[in-house]
């Protein structure tokens, strides 16, 4: 099993005093949700948390809270598809993706640390386009 990112990892350390720990999931959940909602699922979410993932589909429940309860706040390869996981390592992970750079313009300067974006749909409306680019751009240049 490969883990892509955890929450916990982030809620040590310096993450703000200010925020629940939840908010060290706030990222990881924004871009899953976006992979689930693309069809990058695998059956864990597809078939097993259905229910669950169909909540997601009619925002009843937010991107982060989903990860949290589905996830266990760990993300990892069985999580996805092939496909997923393929976009994944060339979009997501830290030390070559450019997810968190793309997450971090999102989030604005505004904020005190990126970890102040809160987990809201109107936050991921403004994230998932710019997640939907990359991927397709992704996509395009396998092809």
């Amino acid at each position: 099993m490969v883990k892509y990112d955890d929450a916990s990892w982030h809620y040590g350390g310096d993450f703000p005093e200010d925020l629940p720990d939840e908010a060290g999931a706030t990222h990881i959940g924004m871009f899953v949700a976006c992979a689930l909602l693309e069809g990058l699922g695998s059956e864990l979410h597809t078939v097993e948390f259905a229910e669950d993932l169909e909540k997601l589909r009619k925002r009843l429940v937010t991107p982060g809270a989903y990860f949290l309860a589905q996830c266990d706040g760990k993300f990892t390869n069985e999580d996805l598809n092939d496909e997923g996981n393929a976009f994944t390592e060339a979009y997501f992970e830290s030390k070559s993706g450019e997810y968190l750079s793309d997450y971090y313009d999102i989030c604005g300067d505004d904020l005190p640390t990126p970890y102040h974006f809160a987990d809201t749909w109107e936050n991921f409306d403004r994230l998932r386009p710019v997640i939907s680019r990359r991927f397709a751009e992704w996509r395009a240049a396998k092809s």
